[in-house]
């Protein structure tokens, strides 16, 4: 673990920008970007777009590390370069931004109420890799949709085996279990599930350290106690569906939460926009989420 970049997530004032959606939501983000799906033909065409949107966000002039701590990379992004350099490599070195990356497989479908991962095969593999490519942490996704406390334990209990598992190669596992924002029972689901987050904090070894990645919670600064927690690095916050106007509002009224939004980052950027128009409307979005990060 490199001890200067703990240091700048633990301490520093800014936020994680989420650049990692990736397989089935790579469609997604590039129509949001203005690229149809007629642009390409096959995957590897779809992932080179996807890598050109990407790179055009990190070498922003916008992209500064007075406001973005981190940045979540998917596989893909982190085995492909920027300028001769590999990505994860070219944001720390270049830009002072700490490399992440996303390790989950996906989602199983939908039982008790909540949304497993998918079996995460090769994981080992990958997280080698990651070490060797520098990266400091790790990503990977559950949801909650239900108040259902049986669900709700098995989402945090599957996050916290595989969490070890991180710890064990000397990453630092950002947990994710997000409660859906459109679940009719959002702030029972809340309840449950920082029940049960603290519970498995308190049966960590005393030197393991992790990231939480939650929905912003429906009371204010509900998650003080897991901000508390020794174990714990940062609370970060997904957009989960919020426009960004919305997410940063919620936000702001949690201290000591930070953004980690991927949808609400890249809202307004498009592929036909000048590089003139493009830093400026990253720039503003940016402004936007740090300030709403550091209140």
């Amino acid at each position: 673990m490199n001890q200067e970049q703990l240091n700048r997530i633990q301490t520093g004032q800014g936020f994680i920008a989420a650049l990692d959606q990736s397989g089935g939501s790579t469609p997604k983000a590039l129509k949001q970007y203005g690229v149809e799906e007629s642009a390409y033909s096959n995957e590897d065409e779809m992932y080179a777009l996807v890598h050109e949107m990407r790179t055009r966000i990190i070498k922003s002039s916008a992209f500064d590390s007075r406001y973005i701590l981190g940045a979540i990379l998917f596989e893909n992004t982190m085995d492909r370069s920027i300028d001769g350099q590999l990505t994860a490599d070219y944001l720390w070195e270049k830009k002072g931004v700490v490399p992440f990356l996303k390790v989950d497989k996906g989602l199983a479908e939908q039982e008790n109420g909540v949304q497993l991962m998918k079996p995460i095969t090769g994981l080992d593999e990958l997280l080698k890799r990651a070490v060797d490519r520098n990266i400091f942490g790790t990503k990977m996704r559950s949801v909650i949709k239900e108040a259902n406390p049986e669900g709700i334990r098995q989402v945090v209990e599957q996050q916290f085996a595989v969490g070890r598992q991180i710890v064990d190669m000397g990453l630092v596992p950002i947990i994710e279990p997000e409660v859906d924002i459109y679940s009719t029972d959002k702030e029972q689901s809340e309840a449950l599930l920082k029940e049960v987050l603290l519970e498995q904090l308190g049966k960590l070894g005393p030197d393991v350290k992790i990231m939480l990645k939650l929905a912003i919670p429906t009371q204010d600064n509900f998650y003080k106690e897991l901000m508390e927690d020794p174990h714990v690095v940062r609370v970060v916050a997904l957009s989960g569906g919020y426009s960004q106007a919305e997410a940063n509002e919620k936000l702001a009224g949690n201290q000591g939460l930070i953004a980690s939004f991927s949808r609400a980052l890249s809202e307004g950027l498009s592929a036909g926009q000048t590089d003139e128009e493009f830093d400026a409307t990253l720039a503003k979005s940016i402004q936007a989420i740090y300030e709403a990060s550091i209140k």
